[in-house]
């Protein structure tokens, strides 16, 4: 009797079990994540990606909630895709040009290939990842890319020749680096967050970035002039990638709604990067600091000097296997469209 008794009671619990549903991961109340950014909360950038964050969490109904870590609180420019790679943080933003030589292929669309603007520099380093599909960003799952408006000089004096510039101090990573050389500067490795200090310590005499710095980043409190060398001008690839893993695990409907809201904020980010170039060029102005456009025989010898670069890059890509040539000529050929 008991043995039948211990049979039955068995029989119950299993057949409780079988109607117990274990919830999964796309039923669950809530996915929390973490955003790294380098941008400092103030910056449109942040206020750009806080709306991304907003719009994913309304999309998903609930299912997401990221928190927004600004000013590289959670990883620090340089080691926010490493980061993310690491599970750190989950999602990040950051520069490819923070971590040179790390990403060989993406590089062709930092060179100086004389852009205009943010949403074409923008529309290119995204139309670039969607046809080569860099091997270099495997490890993580990109969400979607930007760059910023022509990066030109900013100086603490004015600079209209190359002869100026010849052995002036200029901040400038990744790339840029190589384009103050060869343009007869010395260039000072910071990044965005430490060049104000840089600047007006004199540990750098002037620096590279788009003009929405000198508002963004309040440069025009501490530099007295912009050089406006449109034809050497270079752009910074920026990404959005989020850890594989955390990426692997969301249930499919979530990386659906990740992926749309990240495909409208390719436009809305070229867009605000040209928005914001025009505000730093009001704020400059405001502060009387001057705006100095090169003679075109002059902008024509800027351009020349950097053109070396160019042809540096597709040697250096062949040498590791990479398609140098086909790389730049997609970029220039998008350029003149």
């Amino acid at each position: 009797m008991k043995k039948l008794l211990l049979v039955s009671f068995l029989s119950i619990v299993i057949a409780s079990f079988c109607f117990i549903s274990v919830p999964s991961l796309s039923s669950a109340e809530e996915i929390k994540l973490n955003y790294s950014s380098f941008f400092p909360a103030p910056h449109k950038n942040s206020q750009l990606s806080e709306a991304w964050c907003r719009e994913v969490e309304k999309r998903s109904n609930g299912k997401v909630k990221i928190t927004f870590f600004p000013g590289g609180t959670l990883t620090p420019a340089a080691q926010t895709y490493d980061g993310v790679v690491k599970g750190i943080a989950d999602i990040g933003q950051s520069c490819f040009a923070y971590t040179r030589g790390k990403f060989p292929l993406m590089e062709v669309t930092d060179l100086p290939l004389g852009y205009k603007s943010g949403v074409q520099a923008t529309n290119l380093v995204n139309a670039f990842y969607a046809k080569f599909r860099p091997k270099e960003l495997d490890e993580v799952k990109v969400l979607y890319l930007h760059a910023h408006g022509p990066g030109i000089l900013h100086s603490k004096t004015p600079i209209t020749t190359l002869e100026e510039l010849a052995g002036k101090k200029i901040r400038a990573t990744g790339l840029a680096a190589k384009i103050v050389t060869s343009l007869g500067g010395a260039p000072v490795g910071t990044a965005m967050p430490e060049t104000y200090d840089a600047l007006r310590t004199g540990v750098a005499e002037g620096a590279l970035a788009p003009i929405e710095s000198l508002q963004g980043w309040k440069w025009g409190e501490v530099i007295t002039s912009t050089t406006t060398n449109y034809g050497s001008a270079y752009t910074t690839g920026m990404f959005i990638i989020m850890n594989k893993a955390k990426w692997d695990a969301l249930p499919p409907d979530v990386q659906k709604v990740f992926e749309e809201v990240s495909q409208e904020w390719i436009s809305k980010q070229g867009q605000l990067w040209d928005e914001i170039d025009k505000e730093g060029m009001e704020f400059t102005k405001a502060r009387g600091n001057k705006i100095l456009a090169l003679s075109p025989e002059e902008d024509a010898k800027w351009t020349a000097r950097v053109k070396p670069l160019l042809d540096e890059y597709v040697a250096g890509a062949k040498e590791k296997g990479l398609p140098g040539d086909e790389s730049l000529k997609f970029c220039l050929d998008f350029l003149k469209q």
